[in-house]
């Protein structure tokens, strides 16, 4: 039956070596017999710019989506926290298109409507000031000016200090606020929710002004990938082997 596949979070990096083999046997056993694959964020675990893409992971992750769409399948591209700065140069080398956050599509029949997930999260108002500095234009151009191995550094820092201070953050506060979830289904005519970023896989159903409205959370690849696959039938979260 004509699928498509959603991924988010898988937080590439150098650092976990098995995580991105599965990443690399999903991308060539599995992805190819789908209609279309959405990666929802977080796709690295950092990006400093689409001149490190000749970094040696991130030039196999871009030859490995690139071969896919070669093969026929699509892949559209989210921005999440962790790569924001990621560009058309890059978006171009895998052959992939960058799509807005949040953006709605036709998913075989049903409105859906995709997002990484973190605009959801307003009582993190920590949070939310910083994606509010990350993703101005002129941050970004003063940061992508500084030279490639600053820019590593000042990244590397950036993401200690903010493993740091979730430890000092309730569970709730991180995950999305209801209020904000019942909103964006509202203005988006009541569709399916598909978003990552919590680190919280699991199917949810909300009633929003009687509609039944349901939202999927993709999982993380910290520990082992998963996906969703989505047919005409509906939708199937799916763990990947170890």
């Amino acid at each position: 039956m004509p699928h498509t596949l959603f991924i988010s979070d898988l937080h590439l990096t150098a650092d976990r070596p098995q995580i991105n083999r599965q990443f690399f046997d999903f991308a060539e056993r599995v992805a190819p017999a789908a209609q279309a694959l959405y990666i929802l964020g977080d796709l690295f675990e950092y990006w400093v710019g689409d001149d490190d893409a000749e970094n040696p992971l991130n030039a196999e992750v871009a030859g490995a989506l690139a071969q896919l769409t070669l093969r026929g399948v699509p892949v559209y591209l989210m921005h999440g926290n962790r790569d924001v700065l990621i560009g058309q140069a890059f978006s171009a080398q895998c052959g992939a298109r960058l799509i807005d956050d949040p953006t709605v599509i036709d998913l075989h029949g049903t409105r859906a409507l995709l997002m990484h997930g973190d605009t959801l999260c307003t009582d993190d108002i920590e949070y939310q000031k910083f994606r509010a500095y990350a993703h101005n234009p002129d941050n970004q151009r003063k940061f992508l000016a500084q030279p490639l191995a600053t820019r590593r550094e000042q990244m590397l820092g950036m993401r200690a200090q903010s493993n740091a201070s979730k430890g000092e953050k309730s569970a709730e506060i991180m995950d999305v606020t209801p209020a904000a979830v019942e909103q964006a289904l509202r203005e988006n005519g009541y569709p399916r929710l598909i978003h990552g970023h919590t680190h919280r896989p699991a199917w949810h159903v909300h009633t929003v002004d009687s509609h039944i409205c349901e939202r999927w959370v993709l999982g993380d690849w910290y520990q082992r990938g998963s996906y969703l696959r989505c047919d005409a039938s509906g939708c199937e979260a799916i763990q990947l082997p170890n």
